[in-house]
């Protein structure tokens, strides 16, 4: 986890709580705030942890007395039915906590499983997956780094970091040539990719020594036909990126292709939530009750 992520946890945190409790949790204050409780943390389904850290932030921020045991870490394969986390303190404040935290875990767990799938379909493969920046609102780093849980590889993590001369790019610029010019003049110590959209930009963008070329909708014998330009310039130190119409059924046969990268806007975009469960016990005054 990068130093800069590791300092948004806490106010994406304190963001979450905020918009949860408001002013306070009105119905844990039916609990008496003496009562001590204890939850276990289960996953429903298979899948690959991610987000323990703000799990554990939702708990620190609301009160030192509670303590949290992680019996996995992030970016470790469940099994269903598993035990995650055991979670111990005031009763009252493991109420309050419970969605916020959940919510991060069955989140970024969920984008790290996706991601996982996608990984896996391209086993035995020198094809790499990466995501995209269509992530959610404010949580760019986090999902970033599910991503890297799930073991697939980030694209650039914002417009900063990297150039990527798209159609529109091309447009106002006035062509392939002219812009990556002018992205070298710019920053030239970064990656700079360009989206070609046929096989002619596709020559036109080798000849102006890109570093990544995204085929943009490229059709399966197109992409085969790429790589076998390319491979006609093994020293022009250029990879090829198929992106969109990308599917996990397809991965298979988009990598047979020779390309080096596949990219995927659903592993951050289309978030299916890990099924998780918070099973809650008091410990002093109370029947046991499982929460969710």
């Amino acid at each position: 986890m990068s130093p800069e992520l590791e300092g948004q946890i806490a106010a994406q945190v304190r963001q979450a709580l905020a918009e949860d409790v408001g002013s306070g949790d009105l119905t844990a204050q039916l609990i008496h705030p003496n009562t001590q409780a204890s939850a276990t943390v289960i996953t429903r389904e298979p899948g690959v942890l991610c987000g323990s850290a703000w799990f554990d932030e939702v708990f620190r921020q609301l009160d030192a007395h509670v303590s949290v045991h992680w019996q996995v870490h992030d970016a470790d394969v469940l099994a269903a039915n598993q035990t995650l986390c055991t979670v111990a303190g005031p009763a009252r404040s493991l109420l309050t906590g419970e969605r916020t935290a959940l919510n991060f875990l069955q989140l970024l767990s969920g984008t790290a499983t996706q991601t996982r799938r996608h990984v896996d379909a391209l086993a035995g493969t020198q094809c790499r997956i990466l995501d995209t920046r269509k992530t959610l609102p404010g949580l760019r780093l986090a999902q970033k780094y599910a991503v890297r849980c799930g073991g697939a590889t980030n694209h650039r993590i914002g417009l900063y970091d990297a150039i990527l001369i798209k159609e529109n790019h091309i447009a106002a610029a006035g062509s392939i040539t002219a812009a990556v010019a002018a992205g070298r003049a710019l920053e030239p110590r970064v990656l700079l990719e360009i989206e070609v959209e046929n096989l002619t930009q596709l020559h036109e963008a080798i000849a102006a020594h890109v570093d990544r070329i995204m085929l943009d909708n490229f059709s399966l014998a197109d992409l085969r036909a790429a790589v076998g330009v390319l491979r006609q310039q093994p020293d022009s130190g250029i990879t090829l990126e198929a992106s969109g119409n990308v599917s996990l059924e397809r991965l298979e046969e988009i990598a047979a292709t020779g390309v080096d990268f596949i990219s995927v806007g659903g592993l951050t975009k289309h978030v299916m939530a890990l099924d998780l469960s918070m099973r809650f016990v008091v410990v002093h005054g109370g029947q046991s009750t499982s929460s969710r």
